[in-house]
């Protein structure tokens, strides 16, 4: 796990720690000491720390204007024991949302478990982003039906061609885009 960065290519475009918006502004982030881990594997030492001992995020790129953010997660998402949904809602989501950011990209391809508790925090995430939406790109299978076991697929978009897209080739506004264009097909249908 040591080796899984955070994907690097927009930093040219948006760079949290540069940004006196985000949660993570004036962090700092060593090459050479792997201080963050994850149960007892140490993870690449570029990853946020947001308060949960199973999972740490990186905001790839927020832009305030046009009211996006595109967020990459690594571990395991549990909010039975760590109620990671609270700390993810409450210190970054909140944050991001004080400032403007109504819909969410969260990238999940290094989310490896999903535990539920309560459903409450996506609920209130989910009212108060009013015309903005959550939605999970390339998760694995078996984490998607974990969140749809438990009925939180209510509100947050997911599976389908959303786990397909190849994020990477994108700009990050293209990227936001296309999953407009999903999203908004999502309710005609």
């Amino acid at each position: 796990m040591q080796d899984i960065e955070p994907f690097y290519n927009w930093r040219s475009f948006y760079c949290s720690e540069d940004d006196e918006l985000s949660p993570f502004y004036g962090a700092e982030h060593s090459e050479f000491e792997y201080t963050n881990h994850i149960y007892n594997y140490v993870i690449h030492p570029q990853w946020d720390d947001m308060g949960s001992e199973t999972l740490f995020i990186k905001i790839l790129y927020a832009n305030y204007e046009k009211g996006c953010a595109v967020i990459e997660m690594i571990g395991e998402w549990n909010d039975v024991l760590n109620n990671d949904i609270m700390f993810f809602k409450r210190d970054v989501a909140e944050v991001l949302m004080s400032n403007g950011i109504s819909r969410f990209v969260l990238i999940g391809e290094n989310v490896l478990n999903f535990h539920a508790g309560d459903d409450s925090y996506y609920e209130e995430w989910f009212d108060e982003l009013e015309d903005g939406w959550i939605c999970m790109v390339n998760f694995r299978e078996h984490v998607l039906q974990e969140f749809k076991k438990y009925n939180l697929d209510y509100y947050l978009l997911m599976g389908g061609e959303l786990n397909r897209l190849n994020w990477r080739t994108l700009h990050p506004l293209k990227l936001t885009e296309a999953i407009d264009g999903l999203f908004q097909k999502r309710l005609m249908a």
